[in-house]
């Protein structure tokens, strides 16, 4: 298992951040880090991304920063160039996952069907995001899948919450889990970082 991965697991959930400022990213990562979380997927789905990452890992070198929604190397180049420590995708592309590789740089990519899961172990990975979680199956399709994948760990990201995470992280092959309910969009909008410390100490809990 990759270091990175490793770390994550000793966190068991990892808070998945759109951030819309980069202004943002240094209160939010004080907050998750009080909180107890000291790490971060932050997805490229706004242009703040790449400068919340760098802000971040500027600020917090010990804390665990990665990119999220990644679809392109150029998008991979422009996150590692900020400083993330590992790259997660929606899906799984081949030719991402072998641009990281070449980089170095661990990648999880999203699977949700079996099919999916032998090409990322063609690919030579051990470690994938289960995604959209709740949507592909939840809990009962990853109970499915570990039998015949008994090697492959998953992080399960999308429909994740304070309500279903211990089912989640209760699975052999769930390393960790992917969400957004401590750092939910209108919170980090509002600046109201006092409430997404208290959420992410709730869910450490």
């Amino acid at each position: 298992m990759h270091s990175i991965f490793e770390q994550l697991a000793t966190y068991k959930i990892v808070p998945v951040i759109t951030l819309h400022d980069a202004k943002d990213a240094v209160p939010l990562a004080e907050a998750l880090i009080a909180g107890g979380l000291p790490c971060a997927e932050v997805t490229f789905r706004t242009p703040a991304a790449a400068a919340g990452i760098k802000a971040m890992t500027d600020a917090f070198p010990q804390m665990l920063v990665g990119a999220g929604t990644v679809l392109t190397p150029a998008q991979a180049d422009a996150a590692v160039a900020a400083g993330a420590k590992f790259i997660v995708a929606p899906g799984l592309n081949p030719e991402i996952v072998r641009y990281c590789q070449q980089k170095n740089v661990p990648m999880l990519p999203g699977v949700m069907t079996p099919s999916e899961v032998e090409q990322g172990l063609a690919l030579g990975l051990t470690h994938l995001k289960f995604f959209p979680a709740q949507a592909a199956g939840g809990v009962g399709m990853l109970r499915a899948l570990s039998a015949p994948y008994g090697a492959v760990k998953f992080m399960p990201t999308g429909g994740i919450d304070a309500g279903n995470v211990k089912d989640y992280l209760s699975l052999p092959n769930v390393f960790a889990c992917g969400g957004s309910w401590m750092v939910k969009d209108n919170l980090i909008k509002e600046g109201n970082f006092a409430e997404i410390e208290r959420l992410t100490k709730e869910a450490t809990a």
